[in-house]
């Protein structure tokens, strides 16, 4: 069995947590487990990184904090996926995860100018996706649950661009031959996307029109979903 330590930068809203559970608990839904199996490292509480050598692939999580802030503990992680992608352990970065990926290995991680990017969108892949393990076999655009104030501004030099949307120039990279990151979350269901978009407008103040259309375009995700099976499954081969 691999295994795959899924580092948990962050933990939702206590009112979505209570109904659907936890960023780590969306994520091992969507892995089919007869080959792999995953472990939690929560560096926002203060748990310890495993040497990367000790796991198979590794999974970040999004996270409600910013990758400005440079808390400690982001900072130790960022460190440490340097020291994964040098080592070339399959990696899949969301949301905060993504920014931190692209922050560690020289990109430029900060608040979007065009503000938060939040409900159900549509993002179109690039042609780089023909040759890349994780992307290849999706179409050329998908739809995927975002919620993020902050982007990567700038990706690393060396880093693929593999997807974008008209918000967002930055939507997905690689680095290497098995590093990805994903401003997206593919472990978003219709219903988890659907309480993000209630509790953010209860402290945006969005209006009730603009709150009622992101729910009607609310929808589920089967593309972006398969992404994290595809990557369990790239673990197992390597």
């Amino acid at each position: 069995m691999k295994s795959i330590c899924i580092v948990k930068t962050g933990s939702t809203f206590s009112s979505t947590r209570a109904d659907h559970e936890d960023f780590e608990d969306w994520i091992i839904t969507r892995l089919d487990l007869t080959q792999s199996t995953p472990f939690t490292v929560n560096v926002q509480a203060g748990d310890s990184l495993p040497d990367p050598s000790q796991c198979d692939g590794i999974i970040l999580t999004g996270s409600h904090s910013m990758v400005t802030d440079e808390h400690l503990w982001s900072q130790k992680t960022a460190q440490w996926l340097k020291d994964a992608v040098h080592q070339e352990i399959p990696l899949l970065a969301i949301c905060y995860g993504h920014q931190l990926l692209a922050k560690s290995l020289g990109g430029v991680a900060d608040y979007h100018t065009k503000g938060m990017e939040i409900g159900t969108v549509e993002i179109h892949l690039t042609d780089y996706i023909q040759d890349d393990l994780l992307f290849r076999e999706l179409p050329d655009h998908i739809f995927a649950h975002t919620i993020h104030s902050q982007t990567v501004l700038e990706l690393p030099s060396n880093a693929v661009r593999l997807a974008y949307n008209s918000h967002d120039h930055n939507h997905a990279f690689r680095i290497g031959k098995c590093a990805w990151g994903v401003q997206f979350h593919p472990e978003f269901s219709k219903e988890i996307m659907n309480s993000y978009i209630n509790e953010i407008a209860k402290t945006e103040k969005f209006d009730a029109d603009k709150k009622l259309s992101l729910l009607e375009r609310s929808q589920e995700t089967k593309e972006s979903n398969a992404l994290l099976k595809k990557f369990e499954d790239i673990v197992c081969l390597y």
